[in-house]
């Protein structure tokens, strides 16, 4: 049995209002009176669920500042792909994000993210670049927020680069580039979380993601146990495409973020899809690592 959502239900029930209204069994003047009355409020539910679900801003709980974290970029089986750097640094009232991975094969993703926190978190600008043989298309891709001024540039299968210009009207709750500082953001008790995304496939659109927490998951650091905190992402595609996409084999698998809550949350692991169409990457922490001096060779000669 089919699940309808609200909004389903609502446009059911309208449509047969509207169609009571020429039906002889129906009184005609009380029935049209009814019939538009119950219409009016019916739309107008769905353009106030149609806002609700649009506006989704995370209040900032813990305000954003200057950072320098080194991370692993691997296949799920272990393998290390890539290594980077992800930095922040404060300009004015803005925050700038930029995370940047260097690939064994010669491939780059840069990921550049422009955002404020003034009582709610909200995007500002966005670029990405993804270069090499790690992806089936290069592709480079920037907007802005306000102005919803979109640019796609990529390469086709036929080795074409092309580039796409569109004007959208972006929602307020955009979280490229944002999703991992939402969810230190979130309280352990809240609610599931509805975001939007803007993806390239190649032709930009906006698609939801669902954030819901898990059960959390132990780990060690230096032999001491910890938890944490667990959350799954899941791509709604929306529309008929979002349909048709479990049947056709397009629906992407859900991504997965680990954060250690606390006084001061922190990212600890995420299993995060690539691109559309794209393997499933893990990221992780990792520290520099010190090439060995005479005295460190000697005290572990010592130690075993």
């Amino acid at each position: 049995m089919t699940t309808l959502s609200f909004r389903q239900v609502a446009l059911q029930t309208a449509t047969r209002a509207t169609a009571s209204k020429t039906s002889p069994l129906f009184p005609t003047e009380v029935g049209t009176v009814r019939a538009r009355s119950l219409v009016i409020l019916l739309v107008y539910t769905i353009l106030l669920c149609s806002v609700l679900a649009l506006a989704s801003p995370v209040a900032v709980r813990y305000k954003e500042g200057v950072l320098h974290g080194f991370l692993v970029l691997s296949t799920l089986d272990g393998k290390p792909i890539a290594e980077g750097d992800l930095t922040q640094v404060p300009h004015g009232n803005h925050i700038m994000s930029h995370l940047r991975y260097h690939f064994k094969d010669g491939s780059r993703q840069e990921e550049t993210t422009v955002f404020s926190q003034r009582g709610n978190f909200r995007l500002i600008s966005y670029q990405l670049v993804q270069k090499g043989p790690a992806f089936r298309h290069p592709t480079e891709v920037s907007l802005q927020a306000a102005s919803g001024q979109v640019m796609v540039q990529y390469t086709d299968d036929d080795g074409k680069e092309k580039t796409i210009n569109e004007h959208m009207k972006l929602p307020p709750d955009l979280a490229n580039g944002l999703v991992l500082i939402l969810l230190k953001n979130l309280s352990p008790d809240a609610p599931p979380l509805e975001v939007s995304m803007l993806v390239t496939a190649p032709k930009p659109r906006l698609v939801k993601l669902a954030i819901s927490s898990q059960p959390k998951e132990p780990f060690t650091l230096a032999g001491s146990g910890r938890e944490a905190l667990h959350y799954a992402i899941k791509v709604e595609i929306g529309g008929i495409a979002g349909v048709v996409a479990p049947w056709l084999g397009k629906q992407p698998p859900d991504s997965h973020v680990w954060i250690l809550g606390g006084e001061s949350p922190t990212f600890v692991k995420s299993e995060i899809l690539s691109y559309l169409g794209g393997p499933i990457w893990r990221t992780e922490l990792v520290a520099p690592v010190w090439p060995e001096t005479p005295e460190s060779k000697n005290e572990s000669k010592e130690k075993h």
